[in-house]
């Protein structure tokens, strides 16, 4: 109790920044989510097929890695650390605002490009922030702050739906040369949408088209809302600025930490692991790649400890690269023979999607401290697999697309966090194993994305739930080696001691938090 009421007076006199970390997060779900039920009016826009549009997601996410390091320069002081925010939260809102004038698609991937370095340099300062403010208690703070990512990604696909075109981009009459005729014709199913007098075209860049119905300007709308619901948020860090009296010319003297954070460390009562507290360190896990990839950290360690390492960031791999592929083509699967869904009820699943993945965070909070991570990562994976073998049965079954969305959402959504704190404590919380798996995420969502898209356009809609199955089956071998190199490693755990929740850019787990305060 006496740890609860700690942390409530924690969070009472620094509420103003923690509400701001949040908000900022929620732009950060609001610009993940938004390209796949836009993404065939966003073809007609820039008049490109899918393969050439897959390389939006593809910058999107390269740049969000590039962001995500370039984060960790703001870091040491507050006024670097805000004014990163405000600029990248502002960034996010001029991208939403310029995307209906980008009528190529290398235009439309270089503003998306930004809107990636933006939301990683987010990723990075907003993690940080929070865990500076809480130290050992971040992780519950940490949880809410990525459940603002899915409720922006919950809303971002709500607010596109009502504006999606039904109209065909295509003319009706257009001939054009041919190769491969059976995958171009699929090419020209993706945009015209069973049109009963669509004709071959090229896969390549559609030269001359404009799109019908108003359907550009239309979807225009949902961007703009959009860009006029984020403005508050870097509003929100401005005034942050302002209150903190870092917006003169005053002379700068705030320490590298919060002051709200040498006034927990003054408060907090003495523990035995004092050294994990202490303002200018981080735990090793934090550190940036380069960092952790120094030769000094590696000496004398076995093999198994790199195994644990490359195992855990493929599991990672696989899960959030279903995550974004997912999210990204499930409206161009269900608007596609055999289901043949309309374009507004399609618009639903992206939103359904992140919706349950929200949902299965929240839920995650209470069954985390009664389940071990190792069991919770077996479950997730296992439900993904067989998720996407039923989706893959019924695959002319619309209403188990909706069932098996949910459900997808629902296992996918704690796998990060509970494979984060297997993995810590399988290595005592040594190693660079935040760093390693965060990447390992990042890239699976990069890579996976244009491999989909590539795979989807050449072999047909069904090829969407057969990338699943393959990629899940490969998350759930990947973690059986993973189990198995934990048991080769020297640092084996005793098992007694359990580790409730671990959150993404976290320093500790609930379960340790617990047996800090004595509960």
């Amino acid at each position: 109790m006496g740890c609860d009421v700690r942390v409530s007076g924690l969070l009472r006199r620094n509420l103003q920044p923690t509400l701001t970390y949040w908000s900022v997060f929620f732009s950060f779900g609001l610009c993940i989510a938004f390209l796949g039920p836009t993404l065939l009016d966003l073809r007609c826009q820039t008049h490109s097929s899918l393969p050439q549009i897959s390389w939006v997601f593809f910058s999107q996410q390269l740049c969000l890695l590039l962001g995500s390091a370039l984060g960790g320069v703001f870091k040491r002081t507050l006024a670097q650390s805000l004014w990163a925010l405000f600029t990248s939260s502002l960034a996010i809102s001029l991208v939403f605002a310029a995307i209906p004038f980008c009528r190529d698609v290398k235009v439309l991937a270089s503003v998306m490009a930004l809107a990636g370095l933006a939301m990683g340099c987010i990723d990075t300062v907003a993690n940080m922030q929070l865990v500076r403010i809480y130290q050992k208690d971040s992780a519950v703070f940490l949880q809410v702050l990525h459940f603002f990512v899915g409720f922006g990604a919950l809303l971002s696909p709500l607010i596109a739906d009502p504006f999606l075109s039904e109209a065909n981009c295509l003319p009706t009459n257009r001939t054009a040369n041919t190769t491969s005729g059976s995958h171009l014709l699929h090419a020209s199913r993706v945009l015209a949408h069973h049109h009963t007098g669509a004709q071959p075209w090229s896969n390549q860049t559609l030269p001359g088209l404009t799109p019908q119905d108003g359907a550009g300007v239309r979807v225009s709308y949902a961007f703009w809302i959009m860009a006029l619901i984020n403005l508050p948020v870097p509003m929100a860090v401005l005034y942050l600025l302002s209150k903190e009296r870092l917006l003169t010319c005053c002379p700068q003297r705030r320490p590298l930490l919060l002051s709200a954070d040498e006034l927990t460390l003054e408060t907090q009562p003495p523990e035995k692991e004092d050294t994990s507290s202490l303002p200018p360190k981080f735990h090793p896990g934090h550190e940036d790649l380069f960092h952790c990839c120094q030769r000094k950290n590696f000496k004398g360690v076995p093999s198994s400890f790199f195994a644990i390492h490359i195992t855990a960031a493929l599991v990672l791999f696989m899960t959030d690269g279903l995550t974004g592929a997912y999210s990204a083509f499930v409206y161009s699967y269900a608007v596609e023979k055999p289901l043949s869904v309309g374009h507004k009820v399609a618009g639903y699943l992206p939103s359904l999607f992140w919706g349950f993945i929200t949902l299965g965070r929240l839920i995650s909070i209470p069954i985390s401290s009664r389940v071990k991570p190792a069991t919770m990562v077996f479950v997730n994976v296992v439900g993904v697999v067989v998720t996407f073998l039923v989706l893959l049965v019924f695959s002319y079954n619309v209403v188990f697309l909706f069932v098996g969305t949910a459900s997808l959402g629902l296992f996918l959504s704690s796998t990060f966090p509970s494979m984060l704190a297997y993995t810590e404590d399988i290595l005592q919380y040594k190693g660079c194993a935040t760093t390693v798996l965060v990447t390992g995420a990042g890239v699976g969502e990069m890579a996976l994305q244009m491999l989909v898209g590539s795979i989807f356009q050449a072999q047909g809609s069904y090829s969407f739930l057969v990338c699943g199955v393959i990629f899940g089956g490969l998350a759930f071998t990947f973690y059986i080696l993973l189990l198995f190199f934990h048991r080769m490693h020297p640092g084996l755990s005793s098992g007694k001691e359990r580790i409730c929740f671990y959150t993404r850019g976290g320093k500790q787990s609930r379960g340790a938090r617990e047996r800090c305060c004595g509960s």
